[in-house]
């Protein structure tokens, strides 16, 4: 099934995808390669042998398996629909006799927002990340919209924008040149338009399930693939799960894993040290400072106005708290604030002199004699080694690059005047 516009065109398809000794199924819409919109993208529907798209007499569309047990279902019985169609927008919809809407895959958004798709206040994108409890939304609210990283009970945000003179958002379009932000006066107050120029409509808006990252998309015909004409975030490090957990992305954009020392296990051969399941009846643990390291993750519980030790026991005192941010301001009389995170995420080194501290709960006995913490001082080194290794690989590079070109540009001037000879 696919509309008459040219390509890339929007197609329906009923997806049967293998999962260990059983089948997903699920209904989905794809704008060429690009899937923009899955039935199953928040309940997957598992069956043994058997998925059926049926639109059944009273009008209700359904994903069936064995023994007919229905999967998903539009609950549209006995509202007078007659056929499913798919608009050029991209729109999947049930229309009765006289074509008017009564379902559409616009109203149940995905990870995707298509050209021309609207979506109001409280509403949002969501992205899942492989191999992880951790999800990624795109979200609009009346002050701004912004990108999050939730786990469990912990939602924290990594990008967001804010229109000017605190103007409230009522709902958002996808225009051809930039994703327009309006009042509910339906008045353009802001818009976040592509990079630079480019000359073809924007087609969608997409959140990456990978990175988390939030881009807008046109076809280009010369590549024939899409391609971003927009990024939220455009560094490595700004990611929120750009290193693995209990990693630090560094300066070069490099990860750099905390492996920590403890008394009973020695070195850990992942980066968390093999305590990533929680502290929660572990015993007492204690905080790991790592200075010149911040976190891109945002809106974490917040106290103001605290020293750093009380920081330090807010973790502490709760069990489910994995590492605390303290930031005493660049000329130490800011306001004293503390942050408390329940993983650890989004770990980025930054330059000194910020007013930073970042800590690191860990197992009692982490830290050895005199009260002094070996790990710090290893950790810390550890980040700065990585760095000047790059460093040295890259200037190293450029100096076997200017070595070799010497040698053949000599080679080629002695082969030059033995022509000549």
């Amino acid at each position: 099934m696919e509309t008459n516009q040219m390509e890339p065109s929007f197609r329906v398809a009923v997806s049967v995808e293998p999962v260990i000794g059983k089948y997903s199924c699920s209904l989905q819409v794809f704008l060429g390669d690009v899937k923009v919109w899955n039935s199953g993208h928040y309940s997957h529907f598992y069956t043994s042998d058997k998925c059926a798209l049926e639109l059944t007499k009273d009008g209700d569309l359904r994903l069936k398996g064995s023994n007919d047990r229905i999967g998903w279902r539009t609950g549209t019985s006995g509202q007078g629909v007659e056929r499913l169609e798919i608009l050029k927008t991209g729109n999947l919809v049930l229309v009765d006799a006289l074509n008017r809407i009564k379902w559409q895959s616009f109203n149940f958004p995905t990870d995707v927002m298509l050209w021309g798709q609207r979506l109001n206040v409280a509403t949002r994108l969501t992205s899942f990340p492989t191999n992880s409890t951790a999800f990624y939304s795109f979200e609009i609210q009346h002050s701004k919209i912004a990108l999050y990283l939730s786990s469990g009970k912990w939602n924290y945000s990594y990008w967001e924008f804010q229109p000017t003179k605190s103007r409230n958002i009522t709902f958002i379009e996808l225009g051809s040149k930039g994703l327009e932000i309006f009042n509910d006066k339906y008045k353009k107050i802001a818009q976040i338009s592509s990079f630079g120029t480019q000359f073809q409509p924007l087609r969608f808006l997409a959140l990456g399930n990978k990175t988390g990252n939030m881009g807008l998309y046109f076809y280009s015909p010369e590549k024939r693939s899409f391609e971003a004409a927009f990024q939220a975030l455009n560094t490595t490090c700004d990611l929120p799960l750009a290193c693995r957990p209990y990693g630090i992305c560094t300066l070069s954009n490099a990860c750099s894993c905390i492996r920590l020392l403890t008394a009973k296990k020695g070195a850990g051969s992942d980066c968390n040290g093999g305590f990533s399941e929680g502290f929660c009846d572990k015993g007492q643990p204690e905080m790991l400072e790592l200075s010149g390291v911040s976190s891109v993750l945002r809106t974490a519980p917040k106290r103001v106005n605290v020293s750093k030790e009380t920081c330090e026991n807010l973790c502490l005192q709760d069990c489910k708290c994995a590492a605390a941010l303290y930031s005493a301001g660049k000329d130490g009389t800011s306001s004293r604030e503390c942050f408390t995170y329940g993983l650890v995420s989004g770990v980025k080194q930054v330059e000194r002199g910020t007013g930073l501290t970042f800590m690191v709960k860990v197992p009692n006995g982490t830290r050895v004699s005199h009260g002094k913490s070996n790990v710090k001082k290893w950790v810390l080194v550890m980040v700065g080694v990585i760095d000047g290794l790059i460093i040295l690989l890259v200037i190293g590079g450029l100096g076997y690059c200017l070595v070799q070109r010497r040698r053949r540009r000599r080679r080629n001037m002695l082969a030059s005047d033995n022509n000549n000879t």
